[in-house]
């Protein structure tokens, strides 16, 4: 009978760790993968906006890396950029909006206001990856 109490408690130990890992901020690996499928062919490989794309594009796409040449990451911009909010009064912008990065289970998101922001995971896993490949 302990052995059965301890093995319960072992498993809800379990369940409760993987519960705490999917609700926890994406490494910049998982949004890497969805950068490399969704955003390569404009901003390109290394995120400088030379992809197979950006010479027909205008305005250019952005330079990914010089996120942060402000002196902080804006999480908050990049997040509504990626979701289309910032864009959608910007007249020829050609970025396209990513439903799909906008479903899914949620992750709590620093986004710079002191207030844990419910994030799509896939969308937070990309803030994670352009977070990583900052050059300033």
């Amino acid at each position: 009978m302990k052995y059965a109490v301890m093995a319960v408690g072992l498993g809800g130990l379990g369940v409760l760790a993987a519960c705490m890992q999917t609700s926890s901020m994406p490494e910049a690996d998982e949004g890497r993968r969805l950068y490399v499928e969704n955003c390569v062919q404009c901003h390109g490989p290394s995120g400088k906006g030379d992809g197979p794309l950006a010479k027909r594009l205008s305005p250019k796409p952005t330079d990914l890396t010089q996120l942060s040449s402000q002196g902080k990451f804006p999480r908050a911009r990049v997040l509504s950029t990626i979701d289309g909010y910032h864009r959608a009064q910007i007249p020829g912008e050609q970025m396209p909006e990513f439903g799909a990065l906008l479903e899914g289970d949620t992750v709590p998101v620093q986004t710079g206001d002191g207030v844990m922001t419910p994030t799509p995971r896939p969308l937070a896993a990309l803030l994670a990856y352009l977070e990583s490949i900052q050059d300033v």
